[in-house]
């Protein structure tokens, strides 16, 4: 990759903003490199590992809890054991899809028609299941039933289809098996994590022959700016669902959507 800091700084920013929130971080990464023509044969790899950058956000923010989960996994606590089999059922899904369909997502993700249009799709279904969201019966990861950690792991793995966005299928396949706003949030989190380590590992293991051509010091950067804004991104996306819900990422999603959709069918 031979592209300005500039221009990989500001990936790094549009990772770290888009990871965790319902918008999809993987299609606002393409559209931006197709915007910033960031649209070389290793941008793939680089908008991969880069997230990997947000992901160590999870891990700092959440590391009391994940401390907490290890110990008692040790001890054999119940609680403890419910959270790992659920993280555990919410990632087989896409462990098993995404090795199957991996040259498929590979191509869709060179498609940036693909992401607009997903944007505006998506953001309408969060309209809707907004709007018929069923009681709640589940406010902590650890007491969710093992069919619906599994059922939101099936639905995730609508997300690699870019720009259907990841936590944005993992949030609202969780509030339509009537999982809390803020649990469905924070699971999203934790999902987050065993899948981009396998969508790295994955990605680098099939771009091995190219690995020596790859900027790392601009992946580097990208990492440590993702993870920064993560880190200031994750509270806040708290607070805001807590207040306002998902409806105004629904709006955004439209909205940016549909001015991809002209643009690019337009230059």
């Amino acid at each position: 990759m031979d592209h300005s800091l500039l221009v990989i700084m500001l990936l790094g920013i549009v990772e770290g903003l888009t990871e965790f929130i319902p918008v999809s971080s993987t299609g606002h990464l393409l559209l931006a490199g197709e915007l910033l023509g960031f649209n070389s044969a290793s941008s793939a790899t680089f908008d991969i590992v880069i997230q990997l950058g947000a992901i160590l956000a999870v891990v700092v923010l959440y590391a009391r809890r994940f401390t907490a989960v290890a110990t008692g996994l040790v001890r054999r606590d119940p609680q403890a054991i419910r959270f790992g089999r659920n993280v555990v059922l919410g990632f087989l899904p896409a462990l098993v899809i995404g090795a199957l369909a991996y040259s498929s997502i590979k191509a869709m993700m060179q498609t940036p028609m693909v992401v607009a249009v997903a944007l505006v799709v998506g953001g309408i279904a969060i309209l809707v299941i907004e709007r018929r969201t069923r009681a709640v019966a589940v406010t902590s990861v650890e007491d969710m039933p093992f069919r619906t950690a599994l059922g939101v792991g099936i639905v995730q793995c609508l997300s690699m289809i870019p720009g259907v966005s990841r936590s944005g299928a993992t949030i609202m396949g969780a509030l339509s098996l009537g999982v809390d706003r803020r649990t469905a949030a924070e699971y999203s989190f934790f999902l987050a994590i065993p899948v981009m380590l396998a969508a790295t590992a994955k990605e680098l293991w099939e771009t091995r022959n190219a690995l020596g051509d790859t900027d790392w010091t601009g992946i580097a950067i990208g990492f440590v700016v993702s993870f920064v804004v993560a880190m200031l991104v994750i509270r806040a996306f708290l607070a805001i669902v807590s207040r306002h819900g998902f409806a105004p990422f629904a709006w955004y999603r439209i909205v940016v959507g549909t001015i991809a959709i002209l643009w690019l069918a337009l230059r």
